[in-house]
């Protein structure tokens, strides 16, 4: 008997003890969304076009220093471009992209990006696994993250087709011609923390 309360008081010491010292829920670095930038560029035959999207909300999760996960929503109904002039068909590109054709932002207002892993390359750089929803459909994405740091920038390749953004896929759709535009785009984001 007094063997088995031992055990247990020993037991109960060393599991307070390992538990005390590890982090249950990390500390959140929560985003300055107002500071943060995205930036997208697609692809074409005929060339490329890009613009910005804004983040809704985000953080990252750190244990100390380290990277372990964050969350972030992006406000698809923000998607501008840059590249043309007002009257150049800007404004026609915009509402293209926000429809059912792209990324029909009336039924899928945000989109969502899950840290599920982070791995240390050096002093400030991660390779990351997430979870990207987009249009309703959530697909793993891998990609590096340096922090610098209040600064925090990645890039990430993103294939739309993954995603069902078909228009003027050739993953979709034959015979293209100079019309077809290329499934992958990219995001470039630079956050401040």
């Amino acid at each position: 008997m007094k063997k088995s309360v031992l055990s247990i008081a020993l037991a109960l010491v060393f599991g307070f003890s390992a538990t005390a010292n590890s982090p249950i829920d990390g500390e959140k670095k929560e985003v300055n969304v107002s500071e943060s930038k995205i930036t997208w560029k697609g692809y074409k035959v005929t060339g490329s076009h890009e613009g910005t999207i804004n983040l809704k909300s985000g953080h990252l999760e750190m244990d100390g220093n380290k990277l372990t996960g964050g969350e972030f929503v992006v406000d698809m109904t923000s998607i501008t471009n840059l590249d043309m002039a007002a009257g150049e068909g800007k404004e026609k590109l915009e509402g293209h992209l926000k429809s059912d054709d792209f990324f029909g932002v009336e039924n899928h207002p945000t989109a969502k990006l899950v840290i599920t892993s982070a791995e240390s390359m050096n002093k400030n750089s991660y390779s990351v696994k997430g979870d990207l929803t987009i249009k309703g459909k959530t697909n793993p994405v891998t990609f590096v993250v340096s922090i610098y740091e209040n600064k925090a920038t990645a890039t990430l390749k993103v294939d739309r087709a993954n995603y069902d953004v078909r228009y003027g896929s050739g993953s979709f759709f034959d015979n293209l011609g100079d019309k077809a535009i290329y499934d992958e785009f990219d995001l470039v984001v630079d956050l401040a923390l």
